[in-house]
């Protein structure tokens, strides 16, 4: 397992620019076009997949990088190009690691190619977690599935929301409750295979923020599944619930669910997605204010402009250190002791939408227009103290890990 280290490696450094091509001459171009259609953008997606860019061999040579950093280093490019196009083209991989988390290696074989297709052929993927009544409170959940023992089918009723791809997606990864009695602990994950009769895309949401990836709701009627499509298997549930109702007549502590196990994971690649948003916006309000004159100087030459360049630029850098660190970690099979996974999303986070507001008010006027695409990525920064745990949930993650006190 190679070391932590901030130095990338040349190959390292010659897929980092590949992608910094990729997000400047058909991202940025394309961006203002697709949030103002509020489309999931098809030919961007189609665009990356011809290239290599959007496929499973790319993004697993970066998931299996040694030094844990080829995931957060794509990321960070791509959402520099733009949010919603980043989105657009990386949301299915929540989906896919929620099957690489929880699958079987059969499972694995079997769905990951599904949800990519090929540059012919492009397919995307969903992971759908999130209740009209169930956000951050996963123990609220109300999507059911039931076991037919007879058939080996698993049926499955209810609504999830918030589901990126949700809907038009080729494959579906659905958690829900096969026991009620044990809260968050009785949960699993399901794979909901492409035409599957039952499942279909509720309301579809106009968003503030990153409006060319497609959010909606997702209804599960009577949903039937092969005994097969249950992520891990049966045997490996009944163990894991007998586990859960074992500690729940004793009390002992809690373990995590298929649904937290797998935001656990993603938490320091949304973390990198949130510094390329605050890098572009940085470098967009660094040109306009060495290069914008007011009262015969650059903006810069004022105290209180450059000040706030030089605040942006060090929290930008710090994020970007706190992804780094967890994602090696993570590849390392270093536990979070200090909930550093979490640590990496809070602080990304707040970074974007701090910088992002701080690019507008040094653009002025100009800032708040369409014009300039600083306003956009203000928008989109907005959500990454939303989705996948809101910031009020990663403070609570790391108090509770640090103080290993239940606090609520």
């Amino acid at each position: 397992m190679a070391g932590f280290t901030m130095e990338l490696s040349e190959d390292q450094r010659g897929v980092r620019d590949w992608i910094h091509g990729f997000a400047a001459d058909v991202m940025r171009p394309a961006a203002a076009e697709w949030d103002e259609r509020e489309e999931f953008p098809w030919p961007v997606v189609q665009e990356a997949a011809r290239i290599g860019l959007y496929s499973l061999d790319f993004y697993a040579q970066q998931f299996f990088d040694p030094t844990g950093l080829g995931i957060p280093m794509a990321m960070e490019e791509l959402f520099w190009g733009d949010a919603g196009l980043g989105l657009a083209i990386t949301g299915t991989g929540l989906a896919a690691i929620g099957v690489l988390t929880n699958g079987t290696e059969e499972q694995i074989g079997t769905w990951l190619p599904q949800m990519y297709g090929d540059a012919d052929d492009v397919k995307i993927a969903a992971f759908c977690s999130s209740e009209p009544d169930a956000g951050s409170d996963v123990s609220a959940m109300r999507t059911r599935a039931v076991y037919d023992e007879a058939k080996d089918e698993w049926v499955l009723d209810g609504t999830k929301t918030w589901a990126t791809n949700g809907g038009i997606a080729n494959v579906h990864v659905v958690v829900a409750v096969v026991d009620p009695g044990l809260g968050a602990r009785g949960h699993a994950s399901f794979i909901v295979p492409p035409g599957t009769k039952g499942l279909s895309q509720g309301q579809k949401f106009k968003k503030h923020g990153i409006r060319a990836s497609h959010t909606a709701e997702v209804v599960l009627d009577g949903v039937r599944l092969p005994g097969h499509c249950l992520l891990g298997g049966k045997d490996k549930l009944d163990e894991r619930l007998a586990r859960a109702r074992e500690r729940v007549r004793t009390g002992g502590a809690r373990t995590p669910n298929a649904a937290m196990a797998t935001f656990e994971a993603s938490r320091p690649t949304v973390g990198a997605q949130a510094v390329g948003i605050a890098r572009a916006a940085y470098e967009v309000a660094l040109d306009y204010a060495q290069t914008r004159v007011q009262f015969g100087r650059p903006v810069i030459d004022n105290q209180g402009v450059a000040f706030q360049l030089a605040d942006m630029r060090t929290r930008i850098d710090a994020a970007r250190l706190l992804v780094w660190r967890a994602s090696w970690m993570a590849t390392a099979g270093k536990p979070f002791t200090s909930a550093e996974g979490s640590m990496s999303k809070l602080f990304a986070g707040e970074t974007a939408k701090a910088v992002t507001a701080q690019a507008m008010q040094i653009l002025g006027g100009n800032g708040y227009t369409r014009e300039y695409p600083v306003e956009r990525m203000h928008r989109d920064a907005a959500i990454y103290t939303i989705f996948e745990g809101t910031s009020e949930i990663q403070r609570l993650v790391i108090a509770r890990t640090i103080s290993d006190v239940p606090i609520r």
